[in-house]
């Protein structure tokens, strides 16, 4: 065939690979390993310049070195996606083939070959004998996967449509089991309409071949043309894996067939060289199990070793490894630990499959968006790989791993499928000990995985998935659990690190607590830690140039040297009680914060103006709270000129930062009501809570969060509803020791805690008429002693 090379474009200097039994196509991505030094030195080059690259095939594949007259001089220019270094000498690589091109010229032979190319264009024919011709091809293709047994028709065929004439052409002349002579002339046919009509013929033959075998598949595998190898690496179609017995039938039909087929001896004798190998080759790979240990105390010591505090997660693995005892094959148990950065989801995992005696994976799920990621391609994508789930089984190396599924709440979904959905299988008991990767395309036992599943925020994960899972919630540490911490676990762990012992750096407490509250704002201890790094690298240089001996307490004053300017000032809750001004707690993925609300009151009409960047569920709320006030006021005949002469003003510092919730009704409430009737609010007093129009109090969550905010910003009193009762037995025996907690139920019991003095009693209906007897008796005795007027 001729080659169209008007218009054509040059690409000058581009490193190129020769390989074995395979030859790429424009429009696919093609896997195979890359062996010989000059070919990693070829594809070490090209990826690090444009990872753009020359695949070519060589005539002969027994060849070690070939030379430029044992390469076919037509082949594919193609873009570098993935390299993995499976070994110490050869390299997975996945490209995708972009344009036909054809060798002009071999610029240099060593280490690699770089060579001049040009670009050949290929000649379109899209008239309606093309397109009649391109229906007939498609109709045999869907018949010739239908026989294949290792062919997916659902997932190739709508690629097929999607893309132009010469593409679908290319991608079916990449599907098919040919000699490499036969795909090398397609590649070679740059008329689409020639190329169709030779794929025509090859699909006709190869379907009357197929319906005289019983084994269409073991046909296909014995085909050349359909993977690549370098290096003596043997090619494996893509298929379903064989069993035992299977694979014996297949191997003595391969024998047989050889004895056939009267080969020349040393043809035959490397035939059967290949099969002994694929005969040693075990059919499936069982994974191992570890061996558990059970031994409570064993398991409690290593628990405790690595975290503090936590007792109620210990509590519930610790009750999990005893049924382990008593039960065979217990029910599988899929523990999801909830909870702000920084308080050791992660690390737990690990201290899990330390005490258990078991192996440790971890897949981070931030990001995933793709279906496949979790169950894997379909082996007729070229390119394809099992799922992630599979392979981080593998790299375990047991089927009975501590499987750390990590961010689950950062997962999202798009047009490739609901990773979510995926996950389903995989953590239901019930249905992961068949579950299926679409890749080994068989039933894979998840059952003896434990897997644990970590997130910041619990209302992300679909409810459905979140029915699969036993939440433990791990909330932020108070200022001395992090004291501990930082004194038995991050402090010695930091030293070591940097080279230094005690004797060199003593911190004190009153030196980590200054690092905790000037320089930290967090529910964990990861920026503590990190503090504690800073410090320990300015006290290496110290060391290094003063000497060994060199000792330093660190103190207070000493960390501000260190650390510069405090980061973070604690909230000015000390000063006077003041109109107008609330303090509420809310909680955020990072712990919890207390908030400040500001009320005051403007000329208008009555309105209500709200600033603080407060998200649509807090403004509800606090419209809520104002209409609340409004009837509230009416009957104490407090502010009757607020509708017609002013405007409420709320607002919530710290603009920059968006709040939401509907928890802020109760703080709103009470500073309008300070505003209007002018009482103070108590600063030692903070509250949270839902209002409704009735003046009722609901329950909120994230309470230990937010009450351990206000106790690190020194809060002794804390207004909650009374149906978050059963939230408090969680609490630290500190906390609660050092901070006063009033359950209530509506508004009126909120208003008698927080405000300095009591409202205006509630007017009665007697009291009123009283009232304005008295006013009557009054203007009728002044009308009395008024003394008449003068008249001339």
């Amino acid at each position: 065939m001729g080659d169209s090379l008007e218009n054509s474009e040059l690409v000058k200097n581009v490193p190129l690979i020769p390989l074995r039994d395979l030859v790429v196509f424009p429009a696919t991505l093609v896997p195979f390993i890359v062996g010989r030094p000059s070919s990693i030195k070829a594809l070490e080059k090209a990826y690090e310049k444009d990872k753009l690259i020359f695949l070519a095939a060589q005539m002969d594949a027994t060849v070690d070195n070939p030379m430029p007259k044992d390469i076919y001089s037509m082949g594919v220019t193609a873009r570098i996606i993935r390299t993995v270094k499976t070994d110490e000498r050869n390299m997975k690589v996945i490209v995708e083939g972009l344009n036909r091109a054809r060798v002009v010229e071999y610029l240099t032979t060593y280490p690699y070959y770089q060579i001049l190319a040009k670009v050949v264009k290929e000649i379109e024919d899209n008239t309606p004998e093309t397109q009649d011709l391109l229906k007939k091809v498609l109709t045999l293709f869907e018949e010739y996967l239908k026989i294949n047994q290792n062919a997916n028709l659902d997932s190739i065929i709508p690629a097929l449509r999607e893309n132009s004439n010469d593409r679908i052409a290319d991608i079916i002349s990449s599907h098919l089991y040919l000699p490499l002579e036969e795909k090398q002339n397609l590649l070679e046919t740059v008329n689409t309409r020639e190329r169709l009509k030779r794929l025509k013929f090859l699909l006709q033959e190869s379907l009357v071949n197929f319906m005289g075998r019983e084994t269409p598949s073991g046909s296909a595998r014995r085909r050349g043309g359909a993977g690549g190898r370098e290096n003596n690496q043997r090619t494996f179609i893509p298929g379903a894996p064989f069993k035992k017995d299977e694979q014996t039938n297949e191997i003595e039909e391969l024998r047989k067939k050889v004895a056939e087929a009267q080969m020349p001896p040393d043809a035959e004798e490397k035939a059967l060289k290949e099969i002994e190998r694929l005969e040693t080759m075990p059919p499936m790979s069982g994974n191992k199990k570890s061996r558990e240990k059970r031994d409570l105390k064993e398991a409690e010591r290593i628990l405790n070793e690595d975290h503090y505090g936590l007792d109620k997660v210990k509590e519930r693995i610790l009750e999990y490894l005893a049924i382990r005892q008593l039960v065979k094959n217990p029910k599988g148990v899929i523990l999801a630990f909830i909870g702000p950065p920084g308080v050791g989801k992660t690390s737990l995992g690990k201290s899990i499959a330390r005490a258990t005696g078991r192996k440790f994976v971890r897949l981070s799920l931030g990001g995933v968006r793709d279906e496949a990621e979790i169950r894997g391609h379909r082996r007729t994508y070229i390119g394809a790989y099992p799922g992630r789930i599979i392979q981080m089984i593998k790299r375990a190396g047991t089927k009975n791993p501590v499987f750390l599924l990590d961010e689950v709440d950062k997962m999202s979904m798009d047009y490739r499928g609901d990773p979510a959905s995926a996950l389903m299988e995989v953590l239901d008991p019930e249905q992961n000990k068949e579950f299926l990767d679409h890749y080994i395309d068989t039933d894979f036992d998840l059952s003896q995985v434990m897997f644990i599943v970590t997130a910041n925020s619990i209302d992300p994960i679909p409810k459905a998935l979140l029915d699969r899972m036993e939440v433990i919630r791990l909330p932020g540490y108070t200022e001395d659990e992090k004291l501990q911490i930082a004194k038995k676990f991050l402090i010695p762990k930091q030293l070591k690190a940097h080279g230094l012992s005690p004797d060199n750096l003593e911190f004190t407490d009153q030196a980590i607590l200054k690092i905790i509250r000037d320089y930290t704002r967090e529910a964990g201890v990861r920026n503590l830690e990190r503090e504690i790094t800073s410090i320990c690298r300015k006290m290496v240089k110290k060391v290094v140039t003063k000497g060994r001996d060199y000792h330093e307490k660190l103190t207070p004053k000493i960390v501000e040297n260190y650390l510069g300017i405090p980061k973070y000032r604690r909230l000015e809750i000390d000063h006077q009680d003041e109109i107008g001004v609330a303090l509420g707690m809310a909680w955020t993925e990072f712990g919890g914060e207390l908030l400040t609300f500001e009320a005051t009151k403007i000329h208008g009409k009555g309105n209500l103006m709200m600033t603080g960047q407060l998200g649509e569920i807090m403004q509800e709320s606090a419209q809520a709270a104002y209409s609340f006030v409004r009837g509230k006021l009416c009957d104490l005949k407090i502010g009757k000129e607020l509708e017609k002469n002013f405007d409420i003003h709320i607002h919530v510092p710290e603009g920059a930062t968006p709040k939401e919730g509907p928890s802020a009704g109760i703080t709103i409430a009470t500073a309008i009501i300070s505003l209007l009737t002018e009482i103070p609010v108590s600063k030692k007093v903070a509250m949270s809570g839902e209002i409704t129009l009735r003046g009722k109090v609901l329950p909120v969550g994230g309470i230990k969060e937010k009450l351990l905010a206000a106790y690190r910003e020194g809060i002794s009193e804390v207004i909650l509803p009374i149906d978050n009762k059963a939230d408090l037995k969680d609490l630290p025996k500190k906390l609660k020791q050092n901070m006063k907690i009033h359950l209530v139920e509506n508004m009126d019991e909120v208003l008698k805690i927080a405000l300095t003095k009591e409202l205006p009693k509630k007017s009665t209906p007697e009291g009123e008429k009283k009232e304005k007897a008295e006013t009557v008796t009054q203007e009728v005795s002044s009308a009395v002693t008024k003394e008449p007027e003068l008249t001339n």
